[in-house]
């Protein structure tokens, strides 16, 4: 009878123990990351140092360089932004970029283009945006696009949010816009995680904008609809950015001047390859998306019918 008894407990051990490794395991299938895009457009452009391209735009006081590097922070007195030297029509856009640990709830950190100031309230934008989160809970990745003033007042986003197959505060990880008059792509180390093609002209955006980056205070919204607000005990809150590329059309570029291109032939979208890495992240990191909110109005955003 004690023999039995033991075999019992340990087979109700093991199982036990096999139960657990399952659980364990199961994340880090997924941290391994995506399949190879195959592809990598950022190896396409050299580096930038910040002051090479880009210029303090508010905040100024809040904003360090160091070897090209850029550092930019938030407290209860004021963020920062910057803001490039040059207008583009099209091209690639990216930075590595390290966040904050902890407690960031209610904090934007952010990479992308806008031509607000040359269009005030009827301005077009392509977001990158780092949702700030509380302890528990990992950062939120939203990439946003607003056409000829949707975000002034009317509301009007095309918002898809991410969750990361990495922890994007132990190191820096390079984040990119790559938009042509045909199509948005959004990438995270060269992986497409978010495709935006054109399927009409009232909902692409047309006109030339600038490269921008932030880190500010958006409590009202910015962390699971603006339930956790930014908490100054925890401040400076802190974003790092290095290795800038932007290459493609300037503003005032010839009419011949090429983008670059997403994929490796050349031509407008993806290679399958490149497909099979975007469809693992949609799978397992997509948290949101627009056109499958039953909350919105489509006739609104009719790319998505």
């Amino acid at each position: 009878m004690h023999l039995s008894s033991s075999l019992s407990s340990f087979c109700f051990d093991m199982k036990l123990f096999l139960s657990l490794l399952l659980i364990v395991m199961v994340p880090f299938n997924h941290a391994e990351g995506p399949p190879s895009p195959g592809y990598y457009p950022s190896s396409k452009f050299s580096s930038l140092g910040f002051n090479e391209g880009f210029r303090n735009l508010w905040g100024p006081q809040h904003q360090s360089v160091d070897q090209g590097s850029l550092t930019i922070w938030l407290d209860s007195s004021s963020g920062s932004g910057f803001k490039s030297l040059t207008r583009y029509r099209s091209g690639y856009f990216g930075a590595a970029i390290k966040l904050q640990a902890g407690y960031t709830a209610g904090v934007i950190t952010s990479f992308y283009l806008s031509n607000n100031e040359d269009f005030p309230g009827y301005h077009d934008e392509i977001d990158i945006e780092f949702l700030g989160t509380t302890l528990d809970k990992p950062y939120t990745l939203q990439t946003n696009i607003y056409i000829r003033g949707s975000g002034d007042g009317r509301s009007i986003g095309r918002e898809v949010k991410f969750h990361l197959w990495f922890d994007p505060t132990r190191d820096f990880h390079n984040y990119a816009i790559l938009y042509t008059s045909n199509e948005i792509t959004f990438l995270v180390d060269d992986v497409p995680i978010r495709r935006y093609p054109r399927k009409s002209d009232a909902t692409f955006p047309m006109r030339p904008m600038w490269v921008y980056g932030s880190i500010w205070d958006a409590s009202s919204w910015a962390t699971e609809g603006g339930k956790y607000k930014a908490n100054y005990h925890y401040q400076p809150f802190i974003g790092k950015y290095k290795y800038f590329r932007v290459g493609g059309c300037t503003a005032d570029a010839p009419g011949s001047c090429v983008p670059p291109s997403t994929s490796p032939s050349g031509s407008t979208g993806l290679s399958q390859q490149q497909r099979n890495a975007m469809e693992w992240v949609q799978k397992n990191y997509l948290v949101y998306d627009y056109c499958k909110d039953p909350k919105r109005d489509h006739s609104q955003i009719p790319e998505c019918n």
